[in-house]
């Protein structure tokens, strides 16, 4: 009776340990995808901009927590100015938040095939799969907001109070990652508040003690923004309150965006997992359900309210898919372990295993477009040609600067700032002349240069009546032109204009054209 229990052991484990084994090889197939893009694909413009903050040591900037720029410093110091280096932090991050997110699931389910659909969702999603080569904020936002949760699901089930201190420590770090993570509150405000433990909790010190962390670790932030007239919470609060009219094409747009780099069977199964795990959160009072479903569905509401009358970024709602992966791995532990009716709850596994292969597929097929074809399709609205080609429009700058004499080179657009820069390593300075409030405690590489000689304005297309000639008393000349090109095909061209006359105030006041940021998106 005991060799024919043990057969039957063996013989019902070695289907799981093929499932590890297969998941194991797709995961390396996927790294390996990863490390060879994030080495040599040319950094996206955001990118670039990111590794221009890394270089200057300040408290905090405009338009991001110093987050990213410390992920960067971090890649680079290790690697050097590379594209792997830019890259290397926010990968780390994206591989350890999947670490997390395995052991949030195996926590609160105890089943291996939970965890290995949760592990495997992120690597299937375009969008944390392949593109998580590349630095985004969103990186650390990710690995600190489930750290986060994860020290939450320690607290159900230990009982023991500090791990709120814990989460305050990681919801302090995942501010000063993104300002998305205000979506977290709701998330924790449910988990507090909604199960019989809330009166607990709230004569506990531990979570009042948790939000003072927080904002002690956050304060880097505050105190930039005291000290420039909370300029940074302004550009956020008028970039998220623009409204445009209600308008079906950017709600299509938002959720096409998230069937493409999500995955189109992915989405919903995972947006589907969140809403059946948060009605059985909030049924069963079960804390660690609502905190998860809640963190991945507050904000999902949210973009897709905004969405009407707003285009949503592709990184926007990156918090929420994790959650949502999560979300769903539980949801299925519960199906499996219920036995539940209904063909919904039957084929919801085979849903999900679809989704992790056919999402797998797609990273291979995205990886050899970009990294080994040479086809051009749809060049001009493809969001990774589109911002391709610097390096031709950086070296014939610096070209025609020689031609000219110029000593210095000056944009009005933060993309090209930052990837002149990149392209060039500081071998000529490079000054955006106008929105000046992003540079805010930045060291002066460029008023030496810009008091010696001529400069150079770079930007695309003639670009005639540009803020240079209409705000500023300086004499443009066309010197030269070029294409920004991408696989033979022209993405946006390109007029270099040597400037006279004119020295440009690095510092403007607040009132200045120059000082004052546009809302580009």
């Amino acid at each position: 009776m005991e060799k024919t229990g043990s057969a039957e052991m063996i013989g019902k484990d070695r289907p799981a340990t093929r499932g590890m084994l297969v998941a194991a090889i797709a995961i390396a197939v996927v790294v390996a995808l990863q490390v060879i893009y994030a080495t040599t694909a040319d950094l996206r413009t955001d990118e670039a901009y990111y590794w221009t903050l890394s270089k200057e040591y300040v408290l905090s900037y405009l338009d991001h927590p110093p987050m990213v720029a410390w992920m960067v410093r971090f890649g680079t110091a290790i690697f050097g100015d590379t594209n792997f280096g830019t890259r290397f932090g926010g990968l780390l991050a994206m591989w350890v938040a999947v670490a997390i997110l395995g052991d949030i699931v195996w926590r609160l389910t105890r089943d291996r095939v939970a965890v290995v659909l949760a592990v495997l969702m992120p690597f299937a999603a375009p969008e944390y799969g392949l593109f998580a080569s590349r630095i985004v904020p969103d990186a650390g936002l990710i690995l600190f907001s489930l750290a986060m949760a994860w020290s939450l699901v320690r607290l159900t089930e230990t009982g023991d109070g500090r791990w709120w201190l814990a989460a305050g420590l990681f919801g302090g770090l995942s501010l000063l990652s993104k300002y998305t993570a205000v979506f977290l509150v709701p998330g924790v405000l449910a988990f507090l508040l909604v199960p019989s433990w809330r009166r607990r909790w709230l004569r506990s010190p531990y979570p009042w003690g948790a939000i003072v962390i927080a904002l002690a670790v956050f304060s880097p932030v505050l105190i930039w923004n005291w000290q420039n007239d909370w300029a940074s919470f302004k550009f956020q609060f008028i970039r998220a309150g623009a409204d445009h009219g209600i308008s079906a094409r950017t709600v299509g747009d938002f959720l096409g965006l998230q069937f493409a780099l999500v995955g189109p069977v992915l989405f919903p199964v995972a947006l589907a997992g969140a809403v059946m795990l948060a009605w059985r959160g909030y049924r069963q009072l079960n804390a660690a359900f609502i905190l998860i479903s809640t963190c991945a569905l507050v904000p999902f509401a949210y973009f897709l309210w905004k969405s009407l009358s707003l285009r949503i970024g592709d990184t926007w709602p990156l918090l929420i898919w994790p959650f949502a992966f999560a979300a769903a791995a539980i949801n299925l532990a519960e199906v499996r372990k219920l036995q539940q009716p209904g063909w919904i709850f039957r084929t919801a596994e085979s849903w999900a295993k679809a989704a992790i292969v056919l999402g797998i597929a797609l990273n291979i097929a995205i990886f050899y477009y970009y990294s080994v074809g040479n086809l051009a399709f749809a060049a001009r609205q493809d969001p990774i040609a589109k911002e391709a080609g610097y390096g031709e429009i950086a070296a014939r700058a610096k070209a025609v600067a020689n031609e000219v004499g110029a000593t210095w080179i000056a944009t009005l657009d933060y993309r090209i700032y930052a990837e002149l820069r990149w392209h060039l390593k500081d071998s000529i300075p490079i000054v955006q002349v106008n929105e000046r409030s992003r540079f805010i405690g930045f060291k002066d590489i460029a008023s030496r240069a810009i008091a010696s000689g001529t400069g150079l304005y770079v930007d695309s297309g003639p670009n005639d009546g540009n803020m240079i000639e209409t705000k500023a008393p300086a004499v443009l000349r066309l010197a030269g032109q070029a294409n920004r090109t991408w696989r033979g095909v022209t993405i946006e061209p390109f007029a270099f204009k040597t400037i006279q006359g004119w020295k440009p105030d690095l510092t403007p006041p607040p009132d200045s054209p120059f000082y004052q940021w546009r809302l580009l998106n």
